[in-house]
């Protein structure tokens, strides 16, 4: 790999994340609603408390000084306090990011373990009753709005069968040490069977919700990359060489055909940070999606700013890995 190349796909990313600050600032600039007004409710506030408050969050400054304060936050780290929370809103983020994180990482396992053997064997098994029916319930899970499957997982999983909690991240995660801050990590660390698997029970239903969809976009680009691979001449010449099925398959195949699929899941995985938001809401999961969607109500710009660009540099960062990832999958391919 040349390390020139890789530094300058690098300094690529700055003026993409320099736009996308610009961008979120402006759109959370012209969003309707004071936070004062918002903050201080039906208190008998006076107009000098209330110019005060906005002084205090940096309100009654010009936009382009707004953005500088900013800008300075994104750069150095220190994005000032949460209005809502009255306190520092990397220190928000920071408790409620693990849950994210480890929601998203269940997610995407269930997306891998699902898409990828299902888009093989529909590929293999071309126009036959399980290519259709694979396709099918692909076109299915695309089409599914994620709030909308999950409120079914709810009725069918939590309310009809009664199998599996609906709303929360553990019930007996307050007296499991926080080591990594990932409950299923943490509870193993901890020796404690029940916990680990109350925490799994919670985890199952969230996770359906934001993998299965992904599973469904996957599958579809396995199957049609596997299909486009199967056709080449160098697998053709390999079965003609005798060798068997299987190893000309997973050995030959499968690696090239898992570029795409390499591809759409590093954007997947960026959109499931995002839907996150909405599933977390729908089942009570405390992380950083749910605090986003408590923060837009209560306009607490310098949390929202954050998380969103947060978000953005994620998905920038997943897309830079990607690419990275090609190199192995592929060592013909270069940065």
């Amino acid at each position: 790999m040349n390390l020139g190349k890789l530094i300058e796909r690098l300094v690529q990313l700055v003026p993409v994340l320099l736009g996308v600050t610009i961008i979120v600032f402006l759109m959370i600039a012209v969003t309707p609603g004071d936070p004062v007004e918002i903050m201080l409710g039906d208190q008998n506030a006076t107009e000098a408390q209330r110019q005060a408050l906005r002084e205090d969050m940096k309100l009654d400054l010009p936009l382009p000084e707004r953005f500088g304060y900013f800008l300075k936050g994104a750069v150095t780290g220190e994005f000032g306090n949460s209005y809502f929370h009255r306190r520092p809103v990397a220190q928000v983020i920071m408790e409620r990011m693990p849950a994210t994180i480890e929601l998203t990482l269940v997610a995407l396992i269930v997306a891998l373990l699902v898409s990828i053997p299902l888009g093989v064997l529909a590929a293999v098994k071309k126009n036959t009753l399980f290519d259709r029916a694979a396709t099918l319930t692909s076109l299915m899970g695309i089409s599914l709005p994620g709030f909308w499957f999950g409120l079914l997982l709810i009725l069918l999983f939590g309310v009809t069968l009664q199998v599996l909690p609906v709303s929360g991240r553990s019930d007996l995660g307050a007296l499991i040490p926080q080591v990594t801050h990932f409950l299923l990590v943490d509870t193993l660390l901890a020796g404690n069977p029940a916990a680990f698997w109350t925490a799994v029970s919670h985890i199952i239903l969230p996770a359906l919700t934001l993998g299965l969809p992904m599973a469904a976009v996957l599958m579809r680009v396995t199957r049609t990359s596997m299909l486009e691979v199967l056709r080449q001449d160098y697998v053709t010449f390999a079965e003609a060489k005798g060798i068997a099925p299987g190893r000309v398959l997973f050995r030959h195949a499968l690696k090239n055909a898992l570029i795409p699929t390499v591809t759409v899941a590093a954007m997947e995985v960026g959109s499931l940070l995002g839907g996150s938001m909405i599933v977390e809401t729908v089942f009570g999961w405390p992380g950083l999606g749910r605090v986003v969607v408590e923060s837009i109500f209560t306009r607490d710009y310098p949390l929202i700013q954050t998380a969103i660009l947060l978000y953005a540099v994620t998905y920038v960062m997943l897309n830079f890995i990607a690419d990275l990832l090609y190199t192995v999958l592929n060592p013909r391919v270069r940065l």
